[in-house]
């Protein structure tokens, strides 16, 4: 009987995703984000949190160094973890700007697009038992990006693996933000039973099984819109009852006492257009930047690059990281570093995975994991 599910972790930056799987009974094992300043916030909250330390470490390199000079390093990290008759994972989110419309858009060929080809041929080269791949919904919804998706899945498929895919928005799983990404798990054929499948590549998956809401539901109910945007003023919710309280900003900002955080003065003061910020309405989000929340809705999807500017809903100030941190859904304990620059603090925020909806994912995975293992 298999005695763990072992987790190879890439593309990790600083550990969003990662967090719902160690908080959900897998073991992450080994990291690996190119970005130092990132894999440091990694680190840093782990220790903080004081959680368990990955057995074969992290590493600060570039993923290809592992068709190279690294082979032989992740190979046996790979073998020790399978004469331990542990069930084996990988799971990563490359970078994902180059098939975003907000970004780069310049798919399969842009720098950071060449990394999801990447990814999977080192899945195909290191057959772990599954994977999770994550990205932006570009990748699935544009036309020319889907066909690369599919040519990376058709790989998989020939590689031994069934797959299962779905587009999630995070916010069904209880995150205060609308943001929606693409989730492409894989498992190996030959672990599974003939009931797993729903034909001879797809599984069949419980992706929503752990999810809080259904956007139907969530769609339908009366959020505000715009208020006049008030200093330091407390505003109920008048009538807009029906609004879901754990989804809006109001709930989280105190779940998480984002005033009293370590990052809770870490945000950006602007040198000109304080005066810009004060006339924008509290919900205003329709314009590309300089959106503000409300305190009675949930976020539009925390991206904070590319100009892309949030306020607070009642402070004549931008978000600030404790804030941000707490629209990602993670735990009020987890903190990054004070040293980390502004920039790239928002930056590793807007690419993380929502905490919540990452731990909803993990569980369903597990549960289903777990069937194999028995």
């Amino acid at each position: 009987m298999k005695k763990k599910i072992i987790i190879f972790s890439f593309f990790s930056g600083s550990g969003f995703l990662d967090l719902g799987f160690e908080k959900t009974g897998f073991y992450v094992e080994f990291v690996n984000e190119y970005s130092k300043a990132f894999l440091n916030a990694y680190i840093h909250s782990r220790n903080k949190m004081r959680m368990h330390l990955p057995k074969y470490g992290y590493h600060n390199t570039d993923i290809k160094e592992y068709f190279n000079g690294r082979h032989d390093e992740l190979y046996e990290y790979i073998n020790d973890a399978n004469e331990q008759n542990n069930l084996i994972g990988f799971i990563g989110g490359p970078p994902c700007p180059d098939f975003s419309v907000g970004g780069k858009n310049k798919g399969r060929n842009g720098e950071n697009g060449k990394l999801s080809s990447v990814y999977v041929s080192l899945i195909e080269k290191m057959l772990p038992d599954f994977f999770l791949f994550e990205n932006v919904k570009g990748l699935w919804r544009t036309a020319r990006h889907r066909e690369f998706y599919e040519e990376l899945k058709k790989r998989l498929h020939e590689s031994g693996y069934c797959t299962t895919e779905k587009l999630i928005n995070a916010i069904e799983f209880g995150v205060p933000q609308d943001r929606e990404r693409i989730f492409l798990f894989g498992v190996k054929k030959s672990l599974l039973k003939p009931s797993s499948f729903k034909s001879n590549t797809i599984v069949d998956f419980p992706w929503t099984i752990n999810a809080t809401y259904s956007l139907e539901q969530i769609k339908n109910t009366n959020w505000p819109t715009t208020d006049i945007f008030s200093e330091n003023s407390i505003r109920d919710k008048g009538n807009n009852t029906e609004v879901i309280e754990k989804l809006t900003m109001d709930y989280w900002f105190n779940k998480n006492d984002v005033d009293k955080h370590p990052n809770a003065k870490a945000y950006f003061k602007p040198r000109k257009g304080l005066a810009k910020m004060q006339v924008i309405l509290e919900g205003d989000v329709s314009k590309k930047s300089y959106k503000r929340l409300h305190r009675w809705r949930y976020s539009p999807t925390a991206a904070y690059g590319n100009n892309e500017v949030h306020l607070h809903p009642y402070k004549p100030r931008r978000i600030s990281v404790s804030e941000a941190l707490a629209i990602q859904s993670l735990p009020k304990e987890f903190e990054l570093p004070s040293n980390m620059s502004l920039s790239d603090m928002f930056k590793t925020i807007g690419n993380g995975v929502p905490y919540l909806l990452s731990k909803g994912i993990a569980n369903a995975m597990k549960l289903y994991l777990r069937k194999i293992m028995d």
